[in-house]
């Protein structure tokens, strides 16, 4: 039997760049603990190789410090580490690759191959052959898996493929479509196993014998199943390979959505569901209207939560403040006073509006002061 582990998109130099330095000096950092939680795994489960299916590092101007780092992450396991180059890390002209063969060559590192060139590598003395398919731009029209139909391996070698791109009418709509795959690769290639990368989202059963492991350490709110590599045993040439999702993330990234309408009791509960709040990123959506007392009560509580999440990202362009009659009774409006908060209370609900933000946070500013006024806030 062969024991093989597959993973991808490790996108090793992510800048992160939406958050502020401390969250990306800790996202940057988590990628890097990835890899080492991957060796770990890997010698555990004593797999014969591990594959990684394009994109290893996020550009080919990655620090040599990082490429060190990662080298550093890989010493758990031994065996052999197969890198494909990918969109984001192509095999061109100063590459990426050129670097991490010198630094794993000054290491006395000789399980580390570059899969630079489309023609089999032979490991585990003639039982497996891979198959690459590096990308030597970002972009490719052609299908560079096409030559892995004809490719001569040794007799009674398990044929993996190892590709980075589309898997051709298998992704779903409004994926992106370059560096096109055929959709039948494993089986006219008669590929044993077809490890791919570019999909961030482990995705199996999506072809026969044809496997995205995603990325291990998610790095967006997904619709996908980011967090985990691939497991796959295969008995010999022909045999079915069993495929394995095993869990190796860190951060929890979640995107959800929450409709208030009139009071906030609701957001409360759904915050502290989440088991693990310091390791989580929520994109949170909110729509609905507010009065201004629940309004503020909304912050009071946003506040709170936004010390406990790793990161609470809040999108209310959908939530309205809708002052009540009880909400302008407190502040005592009358005359041209309540008629102008009327008309920011329009221009508040009113999205086309351009003066919409301006608006809500004038009426919010005139129930606060007008709370600080009169005590209320005591």
């Amino acid at each position: 039997m062969i024991r093989l582990l597959h993973t991808a998109d490790w996108q090793i130099g992510k800048p992160f760049g939406g958050f502020d330095e401390e969250r990306r000096v800790e996202l940057r950092a988590a990628r890097f603990a990835a890899v080492g939680r991957i060796a770990a795994l890997a010698a555990e489960r004593q797999v014969d190789a591990v594959l990684v299916a394009g994109d290893a590092f996020d550009d080919n101007g990655v620090l040599e410090r990082d490429v060190n780092r990662v080298l550093d992450q890989m010493a758990r396991h031994s065996g052999p580490w197969v890198f494909l180059p990918g969109n984001h890390d192509a095999a061109v002209t100063g590459s990426v690759w050129g670097r991490l063969g010198s630094l794993a060559a000054r290491r006395g590192l000789a399980n580390v191959i570059v899969a630079d060139e489309p023609s089999p590598i032979v490991l585990l003395d003639g039982r497996l052959a891979i198959l690459p398919a590096p990308l030597a731009r970002r972009h490719e029209g052609a299908d560079l898996t096409r030559w892995f139909d004809h490719a001569e391996t040794p007799a009674g070698a398990v044929r993996v493929g190892l590709a980075h791109g589309a898997l051709e009418n298998r992704l779903p709509d409004g994926a992106d479509a370059g560096n096109p795959i055929a959709e039948t690769r494993a089986e006219t290639a008669r590929l044993d196993y077809l490890a791919l990368g570019d999909w961030h989202g482990f995705l199996a059963g999506i072809a026969p014998r044809t496997v995205y492991a995603g990325t291990p350490e998610p790095d967006r709110y997904p619709a996908n199943e980011p967090g985990f590599v691939a497991l796959v045993d295969i008995d010999g040439p022909g045999e079915a390979p069993r495929i394995e999702r095993a869990p190796v993330a860190h951060y929890i990234w979640q995107a959800r959505a929450e409709r208030l309408d009139g009071d906030v009791g609701a957001l409360e509960p759904l915050l502290a569901s989440f088991d693990d709040p310091g390791r989580t990123l929520l994109k949170l959506s909110l729509a609905g209207s507010l009065p201004l007392r629940e309004r503020l009560r909304l912050e009071e509580t946003l506040g709170h939560w936004r010390d406990r999440f790793f990161s609470l990202d809040i999108r209310d362009d959908d939530l309205f403040d809708e002052p009540d009659e009880d909400d302008l009774d407190r502040i005592d409006l009358s005359g041209f006073v309540r008629t102008a908060v009327e008309t920011l209370r329009a221009k508040a609900a009113d999205p086309a509006d351009p003066e919409r933000e301006t608006a809500r946070l004038a009426l919010r500013m005139a129930y606060v002061e007008h709370r600080r006024l009169s005590g209320s806030e005591r």
